[in-house]
């Protein structure tokens, strides 16, 4: 049968791209030998990014790639602010895990890290339950020749008395998702008001503690949402009826920031109408409102905790050895320090370099370079093995490229580079404004690859013009 020229073109090109990404040929295993098995815990930033790595290299005939995460989707941590305010749909952004894995040959497990067998070289995750307390999997164990713990940090609320009762976090989606739920219900609360009595004063009030780029951003993000609101069924309601109040332990709002930015923040967020008070220690939350060390009371409806993170509190029950903020201290090469076995990277991580004062901040930029020197270690180890002459595991070092902070619509303000120029080169406006935008872009094409993370980033500029502007569900 003759082939249609176009279709033999397509054809031959098909089978070149398949070709570009099929891994290759290798030796039969041997029935009687194992795996080598390498766990990641941790879907985050980091944890993806190195499992989308090692797949690619390693695929299933000699190795196997496990992925395990509470969760069965990921969302980029930076965008949380965005899911909490409405502004991003984290249905059309997440990634989930089990289409991922088959697409870059690793396995996926859903699943909490439940303790570690250090001797038996074996995990243990708590058993899944189901919305309504029955059990979906059993608690079970899994062997790993290399395990990689990339977990992640939750909000530290320095044992402050009632954060934990009367405030929220936005250290995942739920939490993002609750956040919104509740704002939501506050302004059809203050909209049917309004209607009824258009004289009442009535207002939505949000109090964020924590002037780092979460707290800052959101504030922000807040007044974007409100002024679209009466675009969608709240006619009454607009962001003049939003009060928001930031409150910072510290001298300045954004303090990685250069004090000229810094500034520059400030004075937007007071234009959009944030009250900001800095110097400003909270002691206590109740039900509604704030109490500050100035013996102050800050009313509010809703309050959202951002001042800060730390490791999540079972690391420091997994017999590994970590600091005072529940993270496991790492040689330079990630390492655990307390089994050369156990790697660990991102925020649940610290490694202070030699000469420095403070251990590596915890940012995104951080994890993904974390997991690239994770990702050559892992191979370097490997093919150590049996050798007489091992090769010097490579030390991990850390390259400030600079922090970017959004303001939603309004601004963005951040410092470029870090010290890869030997210092911080300050911008602005709508240079800021693209290379925060690229860092989401640099994120999904590593997870993705070049070709799908292409593809996103066109789907994306598409998606922000034909969707709604608001998630309201």
């Amino acid at each position: 049968m003759k082939v249609h020229p176009r279709l033999e073109a397509s054809a031959a090109l098909h089978k070149q791209m398949a070709s570009s990404v099929r891994a290759p040929a290798r030796t039969p295993l041997n029935p009687e030998q194992k795996k080598t098995q390498i766990v990641v815990v941790g879907g985050g930033a980091g944890g993806l990014e190195l499992v989308r790595r090692l797949g690619a290299k390693f695929g299933r005939e000699r190795y196997d790639i496990i992925l395990v995460d509470r969760n069965s989707a990921h969302i980029w941590k930076p965008l949380l602010h965005e899911v909490a305010a409405g502004s991003l749909d984290a249905n059309l952004d997440e990634v989930g895990y089990r289409a991922h894995c088959y697409r870059w040959g690793y396995r996926f497990f859903q699943g909490t890290l439940e303790a570690i067998d250090r001797e038996a070289r074996r995990i243990r995750l708590a058993p899944v339950m189901d919305d309504d307390g029955s059990e979906l999997i059993a608690s079970h164990t899994i062997r790993y020749d290399y395990l990689v713990l990339a977990v992640g940090s939750v909000s530290n609320d320095f044992g402050v008395p009632g954060v934990a009762e009367h405030c929220i976090y936005l250290d995942s989606r739920e939490q993002a998702d609750r956040f919104r739920t509740k704002l939501l219900n506050h302004c059809l609360r203050v909209s049917r008001l309004m209607s009824s009595s258009p004289d009442a004063d009535a207002r939505v009030r949000v109090a964020i503690v924590g002037g780092g780029a979460t707290g800052v951003e959101l504030a922000a993000e807040l007044y974007n949402a409100a002024g679209a609101l009466r675009h969608y069924g709240l006619e009454v309601f607009d962001e003049s009826r939003l009060e928001v109040t930031l409150l910072e332990a510290g001298e300045r709002i954004l303090p990685a920031l250069p004090e000229r930015l810094s500034n520059a923040a400030l004075g937007e967020l007071r234009q959009l109408g944030v009250e900001v008070f800095t110097d400003t220690q909270v002691v206590r939350a109740e039900r509604g409102r704030l109490l500050t060390a100035c013996e102050n009371a800050v009313e509010a409806d809703l309050i959202v905790w951002a001042a800060g993170v730390k490791g999540a509190e079972f690391l420091s029950t997994l017999g590994l050895e970590t600091n005072n903020r529940n993270q496991i201290l790492v040689h330079e090469t990630l390492q655990s320090v307390t089994d050369p076995h156990i790697f660990a990277l991102g925020d649940c991580c610290s490694f202070t370099p030699s000469g420095a004062a403070r251990p590596i901040p915890p940012r995104a930029q951080a994890a993904h370079q974390m997991a690239d020197t994770v990702f050559l270690n892992l191979r370097r180890m490997m093919r150590n093995k049996g050798r007489e002459r091992a090769k010097p595991l490579r030390p991990f070092v850390y390259r400030d490229n600079g922090s970017l902070v959004s303001l939603s619509r309004f601004s963005t303000v951040g410092s470029l580079m870090g010290n890869l120029v030997g210092g911080a080169m300050a911008i602005e406006g709508r240079l800021a404004r693209f290379i925060y935008t690229s860092l989401y872009s640099m994120h999904l094409v590593a997870i993705h690859g070049w070709l799908k993370g292409l593809s996103l980033m066109a789907i994306g500029r598409v998606n922000r013009i034909v969707r709604p502007k608001l998630k309201l569900h």
